[in-house]
């Protein structure tokens, strides 16, 4: 019953059930997209597009089917797009009314790593940050460090403004995993 809850939160815009979305299916999608690639990277690209595409388009989602399988018939036409294409990129351009569209699943609460910058822990942090794939390294440099808003990341990296805020959502859950995982 949560789920549906959770889902029908999200079509309204409501940040903490997109993230409550993505940390319980995250696994599920990439899972079965890793079997698929056999490419960790390729994988991982592939769940956030899937993300970033089922947010987009919640509204649309069928309450009559499984919101798992939602999430793995989007999950199969991204892989299947990026089969058709055979391009490295695997985003696809999005207008920018799409994007302005798009919506912000940010987290809003303070997260472990929030705290550690409000203790000004700084060298510790940028050792866990170390430890993040490069890619969400640089989305956690180019929001947290040099402050750019999504928009202006999204701009840097030509990557669309969803994909942009899930790849932070899931630093950020990576990266509170570490501290955790440390203390």
């Amino acid at each position: 019953m949560e789920i549906k809850t959770q889902i029908e939160k999200a079509k309204k815009g409501d940040q903490t059930a997109f993230t409550f979305l993505l940390n319980h299916y995250w696994n599920e999608v990439y899972g079965f997209m890793l079997k698929r690639t056999e490419n960790e990277t390729n994988a991982e690209d592939i769940t956030i597009e899937t993300f970033s595409k089922a947010f987009d388009k919640i509204a649309t989602y069928n309450p009559d089917f499984q919101f798992n399988t939602w999430l793995i018939s989007i999950a199969k036409n991204v892989h299947i797009d990026l089969l058709r294409k055979k391009k490295s990129s695997l985003f696809i351009e999005m207008t920018d009314r799409e994007d302005q569209k798009a919506y912000n699943i940010a987290d809003t609460t303070l997260s472990a790593e929030d705290e550690l910058i409000r203790e000004q822990n700084l060298s510790r942090l940028l050792r866990y940050i170390k430890e993040l794939k490069p890619h969400y390294q640089e989305v956690i440099q180019l929001r947290y460090f040099q402050e750019m808003t999504y928009q202006e990341i999204a701009n840097t990296i030509n990557e669309p403004l969803s994909s942009v805020k899930v790849k932070l959502l899931r630093a950020k859950k990576l990266l509170a995993e570490i501290i955790t995982s440390k203390r």
